[in-house]
Order: structure tokens, then sequence, then C-alpha cells
């Protein structure tokens, strides 16, 4: 008797992300794959413009769409969806991932057009000096990878700082703009509801070179394939479940609730 459990979702979007410029920027290293329970991942080209790239507005209204069907979707990004404990601390905010991303769009404005992360970093616009993070303030799941850096540890290789503090804001527009249609895990919770879609934070150091890269791929474009032929891989085989309920102790699993977490560690 085959005990596999059947798949979750219908379609799996990998999205590697990039902080630079502006938001209607458009960028090399933004790059989008998207497959299906019977076609593996292909790229996904933006709509057709003078831009030859996506931009990061561009990536959130097309998601709006995405994530508007009726048949389950889940969509992994590269960078990080929350903070780490000690900065909820340092400024005395609730533990409430929405109530977070208002409060720190407030403070980084950089969903607005013409704004760089840089400028909320010099003081230009915004108040980023109010909502200041230390580039040794690190997440579990950070450290649980070995690897990972600091949300704040910006200019330097590998850093997903600026994409980070760039994606925050478009997370806040795709939660304003499809509501309860979709699960932003774990901060909805850890358990799944049975036909819906969902975002979560991925890392695809971890999977990159477990799938074969074609010549022509850039190494963005080979992190967003990864990202898509590992979700989807999961899922054909039914272990997508044991990565969306990491067994970690309780403590953790509150703490997680509120830093984020990575799916694919446990």
């Amino acid at each position: 008797m085959n005990s596999r459990r059947a798949p979750i979702f219908d379609c799996y979007i990998g999205i590697d992300y990039s902080g630079a410029k502006t938001p209607t920027s458009s960028l090399k290293g933004l790059r989008v794959y998207t497959a299906n329970q019977s076609s593996p991942p292909v790229e996904e080209q933006p709509p057709p413009s003078p831009r030859k790239y996506w931009t990061r507005r561009g990536i959130a209204e097309w998601l709006v769409h995405q994530l508007a069907k009726d048949s389950p979707v889940l969509v992994g990004i590269d960078h990080g969806f929350s903070f780490p404990f000690r900065y909820f601390k340092t400024h005395n905010l609730t533990h409430d991932w929405t109530a977070f991303l208002d409060d720190f769009q407030q403070h980084w404005p950089t969903n607005e057009n013409h704004i760089y992360v840089d400028f909320v970093r010099s003081g230009c616009v915004g108040d980023g000096a109010a909502r200041f993070g230390n580039s040794r303030w690190r997440r579990l799941t950070e450290l649980r990878t070995g690897t990972a850096k600091s949300v704040f540890h910006f200019d330097v290789p590998g850093s997903v700082a600026k994409s980070t503090h760039a994606g925050l804001p478009w997370l806040r527009y795709l939660r304003r703009h499809v509501g309860n249609r979709v699960h932003f895990w774990p901060f909805d919770g850890w358990e799944i509801p049975v036909g819906r879609s969902v975002v979560a934070e991925v890392y695809p150091f971890l999977w990159n070179r477990s799938f074969e890269r074609e010549e022509q791929r850039t190494n963005d474009q080979q992190d967003a394939y990864s990202i898509t032929a590992w979700i989807r891989r999961c899922d054909l085989d039914g272990n997508l479940s044991e990565y969306f309920n990491p067994p970690l102790k309780s403590a953790d699993r509150q703490l997680a609730q509120i830093e984020g977490w990575i799916l694919g560690i446990k």
C-alpha cells in the first residue's frame, strides 16, 4: 500500500530577490520561476513593457493575480520575512507580524517610487534610525542554517539585508491585497489550511547545488530555479508537511512565529 501523501499545491513559484535601486527599476537580479505538478520549473518573464527585467512592484502585482486563483500555490521568496527577537525588544514592538510590517513600512518606505534602501539608511527619507538593527543580531532560523547572514548585515557578499529591507513592504502589500486567501507561514500558524495558498521564506543556498545547472543560467536564475524545483519535488514526494512542521521545542516554536522561519530548515 502506497502511504505517500498527495501533493498539497497545484503550482510552485520561486523568486530570487534583489534590493537594488528602486521598486520600479528593471533588475537583472530579480528572477522568477514557475512550475506545476506535471511540469518542471521554467522562467517566468515579466509582462511586456519597455523594461527588460522584473521590478519589485511588478512582481508584487503579478503575485496578487497568481494568489487570487482558486488553485493553491506555494511561493518561496529569498529574503527575510521578519527580524530577530532582539529588534522587537529593543523597539518595544508587539509580537504581531502584521503590526511589525505596518511599523516597518512607516519607517522604511522602500516600496515608494524613487526610493533606494540606501536613501533610508542615510537618513534622506523615512526614519530608519528609529528602527535600526545590529549586524550581530541573528534569528534562530539563520543560526540553524550555519551560513545565513543577519538581516542587518549590509554591504557584504551573500547579504540579504538590502533585499529584506526592500521586500518587507511588498509582503505587507500582498497581505493587504490577498487577505485570508493566503497563509503567510509560519506567522499565520504552522498548519496549512486545506486548499490555501502559502507564501514562505526560503534560502536557495541550501539547494542550488543540488540541481543540475544549465550553462545559460546566471546565479540568480539558478537560485530561483532551485527554489521552485525543491518545493515542487518535496510536495510531489509527500515530504513538504514535515518541513511546514519542523521538530522545534515549544519555546523555539514560539520564537519562530515572531522571527519567522526558513522553509527547509528542521
